[in-house]
């Protein structure tokens, strides 16, 4: 007996079960030893003998994968990833004393005083980025082993929350939620005897969570790693009423020394003591980092991120093809710092390693890309 497609099921001697179903001739080539390609490459050297383009099909010459190259219109159509200004998020540093400051270590990058973010922050709205993300130089006297600062309703943060919505209210503004910026210990968590406190820090953080929303941040980010933050953050947004508030989880943030430069420019780095190995990930997992989301997609993060970015983009596709959200990633200052240093010297072409970059991201997975160079990437992106 045959079915439609020629496939043959055998009847009788089977007791009353179903007919069993016998491959067709086609299945029966394809799962032998002689591999698909196999057959094509011996059929080459006969068919180009005779003149003619062999009888199986995905073979040269018939089939030339640069046809669809040849044209910037074909190449167009056939692309199978794209980068869009809707991609982009830009961070941007804020200071507590006025005017701009240069971060050395980020060729470009600035951080700004509450009298000179709004104008900072205007071109990119214009150009139409959907977010920044701010993040905080606090002044060092303000910087104590308690991190009060870090809740207090009217810190830079929060200060600067209120002024880009005040003059941007469709531009979304998300905010990092860790200690280190408020840290007189430089780490993301409470320290006590050299040991980074969990529970203690996670009841910090839901503070530091709470001020920023109701200050009017649209993304809460808790970037700190801290065992259970996100299920507290959630039910303290929730708990007040802010319940539309979202959560972009750092589900995936490694201990990475691409960070050297953002330390820089947030001031932490030369308070550091020791290392942030015992919250942050090793940069050997990436099963891990699956256990990471889910923990947190349970929790109630409505996002989730990896950190650092190029050095991890399997973990993005990883994330992506297993849980289908909302993915991020962070091209960290390192690797933005990378590609300006090689530029300066000529070594590389900016704006083209730049766009590549990004398309990378958009490659792996990812749905939004945090970038220091988002205002450039807009700005090319319109050009075409």
């Amino acid at each position: 007996m045959r079915c439609g497609s020629g496939t043959r099921l055998r009847r009788g001697g089977n007791g009353g079960r179903p007919p069993v179903r016998e491959p067709a001739a086609h299945e029966r080539v394809m799962a032998s030893p002689e591999t698909k390609s196999n057959i094509f490459l011996r059929a080459l050297p006969d068919a180009r003998r005779a003149g003619q383009a062999p009888e199986t099909l995905g073979a040269y010459p018939r089939v030339r994968m640069r046809r669809n190259r040849t044209d910037a219109w074909t190449r167009r159509l056939v692309a199978e990833a794209r980068l869009s200004v809707d991609d982009l998020i830009w961070p941007v540093f804020v200071q507590d004393t006025d005017g701009e400051t240069e971060v050395q270590s980020m060729p470009g990058v600035k951080r700004y005083g509450l009298d000179r973010l709004v104008e900072a922050v205007g071109p990119v709205a214009a150009a139409g980025v959907p977010a920044v993300a701010l993040f905080p130089n606090v002044d060092p006297a303000l910087r104590t082993p308690d991190c009060a600062e870090a809740a207090n309703p009217d810190n830079l943060v929060c200060q600067a929350i209120r002024a880009v919505k005040a003059a941007y209210p469709d531009l979304g503004v998300i905010c990092d939620v860790a200690l280190d910026p408020f840290n007189s210990d430089g780490h993301d968590g409470l320290v006590r005897g050299g040991r980074i406190l969990n529970d203690e820090t996670v009841e910090v953080l839901c503070r530091q969570a709470l001020v920023q929303a109701e200050a009017g941040c649209d993304v809460i980010a808790p970037s700190d790693m801290m065992d259970g933050r996100i299920g507290a953050i959630r039910s303290a947004l929730d708990a007040a009423a802010l319940d539309e508030v979202k959560i972009l989880a750092y589900s995936a943030k490694y201990a990475s020394a691409f960070y050297g430069p953002f330390r820089d420019a947030v001031g932490s780095g030369a308070m550091l003591t020791g290392d942030k190995k015992t919250y942050q990930m090793d940069p050997a997992n990436s099963d891990e980092a699956l256990r990471e989301v889910a923990l947190d997609l349970e929790e109630g993060a409505d996002m989730v991120m990896v950190k650092p970015g190029l050095p991890y983009l399997d973990v993005v596709r990883r994330i992506k093809e297993t849980f289908g959200v909302p993915t991020m990633v962070y091209q960290v200052s390192g690797e933005y710092a990378m590609i300006k240093a090689a530029a300066l010297q000529g070594w590389l072409d900016n704006d083209k390693v730049v766009m590549e970059s990004l398309l990378a991201f958009k490659r792996a997975g990812a749905d939004a890309i945090l970038t220091y160079a988002a205002p450039e990437a807009a700005r090319l992106l319109k050009a075409g």
